[in-house]
């Protein structure tokens, strides 16, 4: 055998007795290749396939009404933020509901599930498997082709053809394209755990968030007893859908209305403000907190917890500009209450509130929210659905709302409608003098 040409054979001697053989498949030499033919997509049949109910209220509104089948969904979170609990709990109301459901794990042993499966209920027909060889799974799926299927986690699969380490970057691509074709040939519904970074981004790489068709982002501090699941890739459904749990000795229970759980807020308190926002097709009110305090830096802090770190300097620079509050030597702290993160320009005018009471040392005014976009000329923007977010603070008591002009409808909430910042931050804060003020 010779990796090139050669006139005379090293073995025998002989000239002219080397002859050339061709290995693999025949498109490898570039023949014997059938083209295909391509079909219009206005032949293509598309019949929506029936999802698959979790059980979980909170969790199939995320996902858009259930589990598609034959999908394939990346769920990541930090650890203990209770990913493992809230899948054991959905396979458990699948597996109820008649449906066969595996449970694959590589982290915990199979009476570990056991004993938290117990702690939870329900979770009795679902069937568990302790196996980390990615062979071995792919194997077990083809072979029992289970409706849903979650791994816990991907990243501790590993394919022995392969000599690096569980978790690298090479083992967890394998093991993503493996269990999607096994999950397309299959039909099988299977949920990838994974494991997340520092900044909280899903760990290993780009390509196994590009190859899945939904992730899901489990957020919240395991220390507090709310979680927030929200989706940043649905090919199934809306990507602006939020879902909210909280974590009771039972497992984890959704919160059915969390503007009544993160939108209250003490009369008469400095620095709080109630602000609507829309997520998905859910308008939810927020507490916004804010704390603004003599800097003795040369460059004042601007921290936001809850809310994008430069909207936050551009809401500071558009208040001390134009709306007459001076932030030049303070620094500003935001926190929205309950660990929620706020990612819509329709709470701009709330966070921009709660600055101005604290910065002036008055209170917002009682039973008040406020939603709208604020521009860089200190006017404000309609936002979107603002009907919704009416009759949302209707709902819960709010009787004024402050809103950009052209927000009124027929809501029961009475309608301040403003069209500069300096005026809805005027409208909002009770018409006194603070003691820092008036000392002054």
């Amino acid at each position: 055998m010779s990796g090139r040409w050669l006139g005379k054979c090293p073995g025998c001697g002989a000239f002219g007795t080397l002859v050339e053989e061709l290995h693999g498949s025949p498109s490898a030499a570039g023949g014997g290749v059938v083209p295909s033919t391509p079909v219009p997509i206005g032949d293509v049949a598309a019949d929506e396939a029936d999802r698959i109910p979790t059980g979980v209220s909170e969790l199939d509104r995320v996902l858009g009404g259930g589990i598609v089948p034959a999908s394939l969904v990346l769920v990541g979170g930090e650890p203990g933020v209770g990913k493992s609990t809230l899948l054991l709990t959905a396979l458990g109301a699948i597996a109820r509901s008649g449906r066969r459901a595996l449970l694959v794990t590589g982290e915990e042993s199979t009476a570990q599930v056991a004993l938290r499966a117990s702690r939870l209920g329900g979770a009795e027909a679902v069937e568990i498997l302790a196996e980390t060889e990615l062979d071995t799974v792919c194997a077990t799926l083809e072979a029992t082709r289970p409706d849903v299927c979650v791994i816990d986690s991907v990243q501790t699969l590993h394919a022995s053809a392969l000599g690096s380490a569980p978790g690298s970057v090479a083992q967890v691509r394998e093991a993503a394209g493996r269990l999607l074709r096994v999950a397309k040939e299959a039909g099988v519904a299977t949920v990838l755990v994974g494991h997340v970074t520092k900044d909280g981004a899903v760990a290993g790489p780009r390509v196994l968030v590009h190859l899945v068709d939904c992730v899901l982002q489990f957020e919240g501090d395991r220390y507090h007893e709310h979680r927030v699941l929200r989706a940043t890739k649905n090919r199934f459904g809306s990507t602006n859908e939020l879902g909210v749990f909280e974590m009771t000795a039972t497992g984890l229970v959704g919160v059915p209305d969390p503007s009544e759980l993160f939108g209250t807020t003490h009369p008469g308190e400095v620095g709080a403000a109630v602000g609507c926002a829309l997520e998905g097709t859910r308008p939810i009110l927020l507490e916004v907190q804010a704390l603004v305090a003599p800097t003795d830096l040369a460059m004042p802090r601007r921290v936001g917890t809850g809310v994008d770190p430069k909207r936050l300097a551009m809401i500071v620079a558009v208040l001390g500009r134009h709306a007459g509050v001076p932030l030049a030597s303070a620094d500003v702290f935001v926190n929205v209450a309950g660990g929620v993160r706020i990612e819509e320009p329709g709470a701009d005018l709330a966070v921009a509130l709660a600055i101005a009471s604290a910065a002036r040392g008055v209170p917002v005014l009682e039973s008040l929210a406020a939603f709208g976009e604020i521009g860089l000329t200190g006017r404000l923007r309609q936002a979107s659905q603002a009907e919704r977010r009416l009759e949302e603070c209707a709902k819960l008591g709010i009787t004024t709302v402050i809103a950009p002009a052209g927000s009124a409808g027929r809501s029961a909430v009475r309608v301040s409608s403003a069209e500069t910042l300096r005026a809805a931050i005027d409208a909002g804060l009770e018409a006194r003098t603070s003691a820092v003020e008036a000392a002054a």
